[in-house]
């Protein structure tokens, strides 16, 4: 298939590939196709949307990273030099020719400009159901600019046309303040047009929107207007009573399920020179335990992403979530005997703890098999919405602890199986026990990071994390370098 090079800077964007588990077809999706040969039939203008959703699967890293650069996780791995992206981020030595850190930038600025595509061609023609596929757009866009403004702070902002080569060094970074404002324009473009349930699992419906704009306002501060856009989405979902049922396969896109990555096993990828670019979750690979053998329904992995004891010190007894989010390898073997299990302790900072809720199973993978897991990513929860309400509501112009309360306990309802550890605590307590809450029951989920920066406790919870550097990530250098964007401060 060909090839359509763009830059900003020297990253290159290439076809749209396969896509995610509610399609299986093979387009003729490049950038050398032009508007006047194809955006004819509402059908053109669905495969291209389905396009726009592939380069999330390819964002894989970025819930791996708001865990290893935060209390929750070590990097591990074989030794100091393997995945040494991640080890520098796990470490605070972080360089601007972080490999991981290009990838989430170019392929989230894939993903924009194959929006903006869709957007050039909006006008060509009208079809039934054009409102709500824009719609899809608007919040996929949105996605991607909320996950670079997170990861690096103000970004080149564009949303009108696709770039070609010749737009290179013609962008400079917007601020932070104009990047959140075009995602809160999206959003509310997608609330109004997005339906509040799809035929299709995983693609973007009202509440998944809805919800997104709340965490929007949330990271920007926006209590009072985080917790009126979440009352949208509470009510709409359920807890499942099974914690653990969420994270299984059968648990896929079930009554939690706000908004999920969808990752496939369907068209196995075979390219070592770009393994995290197909349909399969390579998350789930990096962190397997390594050279696991036996009757264990896991499969091998790389063990990466450890789980710190801190993090499942944090449990306190009873709480079956604990269980869940760490598995120690050790007690595993020992309980289960009759398994046969062997393994290789991780190498590299062992914790004896291994990331339970996406281990790699055995059956859930095809062709190369380290590279095609089809476990979905858990984007956004409803356990997630009821605790974002929670700390919006307690932390509003005019704070409502009672409903605060409401929701925080549901989570913990579930978590204990009884009401026997409700909160009743208000103020300050209440917001400190909403942000224990959010660890706990979102460990290794990959927020935990970006929860610490955005309320102010990186510094006193992270070894190494400097203020007024580590809140974001250093720009990548080839962008610094063609496209001459201002680096990040203290990564010069």
């Amino acid at each position: 298939m060909k090839k359509y090079t763009y830059i900003i800077g020297l990253f290159l964007v290439s076809t749209f590939g396969s896509c995610t588990k509610f399609v299986d077809f093979n387009p003729q999706e490049n950038y050398e196709i032009t508007a006047d040969n194809y955006f004819k039939t509402a059908e053109d203008y669905q495969k291209m949307t389905i396009g726009v959703y592939s380069p999330i699967q390819w964002l894989w890293s970025i819930p791996v990273i708001g865990d290893v650069a935060s209390d929750n996780a070590v990097s591990g791995g074989e030794n100091a030099t393997d995945n040494i992206a991640l080890q520098q981020i796990d470490d605070y030595q972080l360089i601007p020719n972080n490999s991981n850190l290009t990838e989430i930038w170019k392929s989230c600025y894939e993903g924009i400009n194959r929006a903006n595509y869709l957007e050039e061609n909006k006008a060509k023609l009208d079809f039934t159901g054009k409102s709500a596929l824009y719609g899809e757009v608007y919040f996929l866009r949105a996605y991607y600019y909320f996950e670079l403004v997170k990861m690096f702070g103000g970004v080149p902002l564009f949303t009108n046309k696709r770039l070609s080569v010749g737009d290179s060094n013609k962008f400079q970074r917007a601020t932070k303040a104009q990047v959140y404002a075009q995602i809160e324009i999206d959003l509310t473009a997608a609330i109004a047009a997005l339906p509040v349930t799809n035929s299709q699992q995983g693609r973007a419906t009202k509440y998944a929107a809805q919800a997104l704009l709340g965490k929007v306002y949330l990271y920007q501060d926006k209590f009072t207007e985080a917790a009126a856009m979440l009352e949208n989405v509470i009510g709409k979902f359920s807890l499942p009573a099974s914690y653990e049922s969420i994270f299984l396969e059968a648990g896929e896109n079930g009554s939690e399920s706000v908004f999920e990555v969808q990752y496939s096993n369907a068209s196995p990828f075979y390219d070592w020179s770009n393994p995290g670019r197909g349909q399969g979750n390579l998350a789930v690979q990096i962190c397997g335990i390594r050279n696991l053998t036996g009757s264990s329904p896991y499969n091998s992995g790389w063990s990466t992403n450890l789980p710190t004891a801190n993090l499942a010190a944090a449990f306190a007894a009873g709480d079956t979530r604990k269980a869940v989010t760490v598995l120690d390898i050790e007690a595993y073997k020992t309980a289960n005997a009759g398994m046969n299990i062997t393994y290789t302790v991780a190498p590299y900072k062992n914790t004896g703890l291994y990331n339970q809720k996406y281990l790699p199973r055995v059956g859930q993978t095809s062709g190369q098999v380290e590279l095609n897991y089809l476990n979905n990513y858990r984007a956004i929860r409803y356990a997630d919405v009821l605790l974002m309400a929670a700390e919006a509501n307690n932390r509003a112009a005019a704070p409502n602890d009672a409903k605060a309360q409401l929701y925080l306990n549901q989570v913990r309802a579930r978590a204990f199986a009884d009401n026997l550890h409700n909160v009743s605590a208000t103020g300050t307590a209440l917001k400190t026990a909403i942000w224990d809450e959010r660890r706990l029951e979102l460990g290794m989920e990959g927020h935990r990071f970006f929860d610490l920066v955005r309320t102010g406790q990186a510094a006193s919870k992270i070894t190494g994390w400097l203020p007024n550097k580590n809140e974001v990530f250093p720009i990548p250098q080839a962008e610094v370098d063609i496209s001459g964007l201002e680096q990040n401060p203290g990564y010069n």
